[in-house]
């Protein structure tokens, strides 16, 4: 497990005409979350390359790009050559999910395995051997604000038991529904990393909330 919960605000949920400065507020971020969505493989579009791209030169922090699109396989290298430091595709999206996690380590990031809600882990085992980070998503991909959904950590415990009995070498991130009434119970089954989107900018002051967050986040876990 992580030493300390990691807070990864998505700027998803920030004012889209004021990135830098939104980065720039959510101080003590580990990672800044980068929501890509194509309006194919979900039913939303948002920001693509060259947001990420601007967003590397203003910011120090590394950058979590959570590609929600088709075809990752031609798609993801450009975000890891662009600067991110970790770049998450879907399994269910994927064609060559081994390939793309080598190519993305040859480029210099870390590569994640992102699966839905409905996505059983199990059959991905294989698969996450050549991963970083796996990414489970307790929301359905698409959209901010949406309920958490529980059932979800019965793979995040699968993962960390994996993880912590040596079968698996990643972090376990949890994105979606992620705020002060669920973090502790994602923390309690084992995730690493906590995507917080209207959590962290929602509130009056980001930077407080991420450290509200972090330490409700480390006293479920006993860290």
């Amino acid at each position: 497990m992580a030493h300390r919960p990691l807070i990864a605000p998505s700027i998803l949920s920030a004012d889209f005409a004021r990135l830098g400065e939104e980065i720039h507020a959510a101080e003590g971020a580990d990672w800044v979350h980068v929501d890509v969505m194509d309006a194919h493989f979900v039913p939303n579009l948002t920001l693509g390359l060259p947001v990420v791209e601007s967003l590397r030169k203003v910011t120090e922090t590394p950058l979590d790009c959570h590609l929600m699109i088709d075809d990752p396989d031609r798609w993801a290298i450009g975000y890891a050559e662009a600067g991110a430091y970790n770049v998450t595709v879907h399994v269910e999206a994927a064609k060559n999910p081994v390939k793309i996690a080598k190519d993305l380590r040859a480029a210099g990031a870390k590569a994640g395995l992102s699966v839905k809600p409905g996505t059983r882990l199990e059959d991905h085992l294989d698969t996450l051997k050549h991963y970083d980070t796996l990414l489970v998503m307790s929301v359905e991909p698409g959209f901010g604000g949406q309920s958490f959904i529980a059932e979800v950590l019965d793979k995040v415990r699968t993962a960390r038991r994996l993880v912590d009995t040596g079968h698996l070498k990643l972090i376990v991130e949890i994105d979606g529904g992620i705020n002060a009434d669920t973090i502790e119970q994602a923390a309690e089954a084992g995730v690493d990393c906590f995507v917080a989107g209207s959590a962290v900018y929602g509130a009056a002051d980001p930077a407080k909330a991420i450290a509200a967050l972090r330490e409700q986040a480390a006293r479920a876990a006993g860290r």
